[in-house]
């Protein structure tokens, strides 16, 4: 029997909520934040040519702290991976407001990562080990909420500390966050929690490809040079080759079993949410192109992007309480939506002119991508908890934050290429680039829903190898 929402705040399920909640609040809100305020960091402490290192290092390590959660959990507990993850963040934090320089703040924004990565991880896996399997859409849509919440306010919290000139305080205030958050792990985690499955330690070598394929993909997509984005892309491809190679031929692994082989419904399920990611991934480039076609001032680009964070989280609370035939639906129809959305954004962001009608449109394409991605992206989850077996469910949580990871860096580096293909940097270039981004972009949401089609009806989990 499937739960209802309101049932996430009866009893104990509230604080518990919190805490899932509050951990990946901490980590956007983060995120977001720090983006706004990057230029004012390079124009007081210099850096430029490192200015995207600051995002791509802070991705790969959050990545290296997805993946080592399960290993954490098994070594300290609920409690203590909580402790030493939001003790690294805040660590990372303060560095990061001390900096003198760009690297001392790159060696900050990598703690930060690492922390940050924890955490995103361990609000995924306490879905599964604090709630009962009826309520885990229900926990699942909590985690896009809070990651909406922060779409919304981290552009404008970041933005009030650079316009002030105080893009230090923006770090205090994020470490502040840490202890707040651990009072409330410390007060709602319930004593005694099921310990995870006992396995072997961090596979490195699938770890370590894992990695460099996401930095290679990552720092490709930083350089304005499409050979650059190919070349990334490529050195990325035959990496997550290799290593989804070794996923299914050992036994210690970063994913569940069954992960990596074609057949399985988890491997459908994480090929949906890598493209259903990828699709969105769009949205990086939208404030430049209201501001360059259509005449915005940067508030309000920002919140016309921020659009789509709104639809992801309607979404989300929408279709989380739905039974099998509404999950079913949610799962065909989103991917639909997020198509319909990018063709929108295909045919009116090239329209270049002063702000007119067109921005309705633009908006309400932005808000069907968030839709599509929202009602959907719970139910994934859940089929991620579902598929795996239980032996896995440690491996379960920390993998959907190691898809966010993969799915971003890879939409990243697609977006760059195309729009460098298409010439964004050349005068009046800027057109034809929104035209070929959006209308190619297409494809990932309707490749998304060929996967989801090989999807079970019922969930069980993947048969033991």
């Amino acid at each position: 029997m499937r739960g209802g929402a309101m049932d996430l705040l009866r009893g104990g399920n509230a604080a518990r909520s919190a805490v899932v909640g509050g951990s990946m609040v901490l980590h956007a809100l983060n995120t977001f934040i720090v983006a706004t305020i990057l230029p004012s960091i390079v124009r007081d402490i210099g850096g430029l040519r490192w200015f995207a290192w600051s995002t791509v290092l802070y991705i790969v390590a959050s990545l290296l702290g997805g993946a080592g959660c399960a290993s954490l959990l098994q070594r300290v507990g609920a409690r203590g991976a909580y402790r030493a993850a939001l003790a690294v963040f805040a660590l990372g934090s303060v560095g990061c407001a001390l900096a003198p320089d760009m690297g001392v703040l790159l060696a900050g924004r990598m703690a930060q990562g690492l922390g940050a990565g924890t955490l995103s991880a361990l609000a995924f896996t306490m879905v599964r080990t604090l709630f009962a399997e009826a309520l885990w859409t229900q926990a699942l849509s909590v985690v896009s909420v809070a990651w909406g919440v922060a779409t919304l306010l981290g552009p404008a919290v970041g933005g009030v500390f650079a316009a002030y000139g105080v893009w230090r305080m923006a770090f205090w205030t994020v470490a502040a966050a840490a202890p707040v958050l651990l009072l409330l792990v410390e007060t709602a985690l319930p004593r005694r929690l099921p310990p995870p499955p006992r396995r072997g330690g961090v596979p490195v070598g699938n770890l370590l490809l894992l990695a460099g394929a996401v930095l290679a993909v990552s720092a490709g997509s930083t350089v304005g040079t499409a050979s650059a984005n190919a070349a990334g892309l490529i050195v990325a491809i035959g990496g997550f080759a290799w290593f989804a190679r070794r996923e299914a031929a050992g036994t210690a692994r970063l994913f569940p079993a069954g992960a990596t082989r074609r057949a399985s419904p988890l491997a459908a399920t994480y090929a949906a949410m890598v493209l259903l990611l990828a699709g969105t991934t769009p949205e990086i480039f939208v404030p430049y192109f209201l501001q360059t076609l259509h005449g915005l001032g940067p508030l309000h680009a920002g919140y016309l992007t921020a659009l789509m964070a709104l639809g992801w989280t309607a979404g989300s609370l929408a279709t989380s309480g739905a039974g099998d035939a509404g999950t079913r639906g949610a799962l065909t129809l989103g991917p639909t939506l997020l198509a319909a959305g990018l063709a929108a954004l295909g045919l009116l962001m090239p329209l270049a002119g002063p702000p007119g009608p067109d921005l309705f449109g633009i908006g309400g394409g932005l808000l069907a991508v968030g839709l599509g991605i929202g009602m959907t992206w719970p139910h994934l989850g859940a089929c991620v908890f579902g598929f795996a077996r239980e032996t896995d469910r440690d491996l379960a949580g920390g993998s959907i934050t190691m898809v966010v990871m993969i799915g971003g860096a890879i939409g990243a580096a697609m977006g760059g290429m195309v729009t460098n293909l298409a010439g964004m940097a050349l005068p009046g270039g800027a057109a034809g680039a929104a035209s070929w981004l959006f209308g190619g972009f297409i494809v990932a949401p309707l490749l998304a829903a060929l996967a989801i089609r090989r999807l079970p009806a019922r969930r069980r989990p993947a048969a033991a190898e």
